[in-house]
């Protein structure tokens, strides 16, 4: 089952206040309204479990998969841990709320769910001047707690400018916003756990305010800020070139840049793949599969080699 042909994903699509339309006008997704800020296009989360599209479990969920079928990711029979993982594209159309995601000791001891949240992003696309919030400038956690109350964001944030192709490494305990104009493909623990700590007063269509979670936000976020160092490597495969955005603790990115042909060896658990730009021809065994810019699969354990051939963009991820 699987052995020959990848798991190809239907995204899941989020409302939210500042969602816009670029996950239509940009990838060609049949989108839900004009306020589309999330399209989850890898995840097993029970918040917005992708569909499989093809192959013997077509019209399952990826958790469903990851319950039944656990050789197709090399787990082990005993392993009832949760699918870890979860890829999502995220359209900015205003900025997003200042937030801070917890770790893992905290969610399952705080909110009882087995996963905190470190994520990276890559920028897809970035209007011109476009920045995000990137860790603080408070010194202790009593100046934080302060600057919070007295609503000094401008003293308290640090936000740096990006454009596409930029990377960030975002882990549990850092203090972040994507910014207006920006949309980011994120790469993330499958977790939907979110302190806001700032919101910029909006209100929803009902007339409210979006509710904070500041004591929450003040005890899992890290004091002083720590920029996160990654290394980067890049190696070529044929005409591929595959650039390492990030190897630590719960996964593995990769930027791949695809101009021709390319012959790659399935060496992990299983390869989590998203298309980003351009389209190519995936071959597996005597399969070949066209696949282009929004299309998400999983190459599941045990395919052996497979090969790409033409012109396209992906971030792949691994555990």
């Amino acid at each position: 089952m699987y052995k020959t042909e990848p798991i190809f994903l239907q995204p899941v699509f989020q409302e939210r206040i500042w969602g816009g339309e670029k996950l239509h006008t940009e990838f060609h997704y049949e989108i839900p309204s004009a306020h589309t800020g999330e399209a989850w296009v890898i995840s097993a989360h029970s918040n917005g479990p992708s569909m499989i599209k093809n192959g013997p479990l077509a019209g399952k969920t990826l958790a469903d998969a990851w319950k039944e079928q656990g050789g197709l990711f090399n787990k082990a029979t005993s392993n009832d841990e949760e699918y870890p993982l979860l890829v999502k594209i995220l359209d900015a159309a205003e900025d997003l709320s200042v937030q801070v995601h917890p770790n893992d000791q905290f969610a399952r001891e705080v909110e009882g769910v087995p996963y905190g949240k470190t994520e990276c992003w890559y920028v897809v696309s970035a209007e011109e001047g476009a920045e995000l919030v990137l860790g603080h400038h408070a010194k202790t956690k009593e100046d934080l707690a302060q600057m919070v109350e007295l609503g000094e964001w401008d003293q308290l944030l640090r936000k740096i400018k990006v454009k596409a192709g930029d990377f960030v490494y975002v882990p549990s305990g850092t203090i972040h916003a994507i910014g207006k104009g920006i949309v980011i493909l994120e790469t993330q623990q499958s977790s939907d756990i979110t302190y806001r700590v700032y919101d910029y007063d909006r209100i929803d269509a009902e007339g409210n305010k979006r509710e904070l979670h500041l004591e929450r936000s003040i005890q899992v976020t890290t004091v002083p800020h720590q920029d996160a160092s990654v290394e980067q490597t890049e190696t070529n495969i044929g005409d591929l070139v595959e650039k390492k955005l990030v190897e630590e603790q719960y996964f593995t990115v990769y930027h791949w840049n695809l101009n021709g042909k390319a012959l790659k060896d399935m060496t992990k658990d299983f390869l989590q793949v998203s298309v980003i730009d351009g389209q190519a021809a995936l071959t597996i065994g005597e399969n070949t599969f066209q696949i282009e810019k929004g299309t998400h699969f999983i190459l599941p354990n045990g395919i052996g080699k497979y090969s790409l051939e033409g012109h396209a963009e992906f971030i792949v991820s691994h555990v």
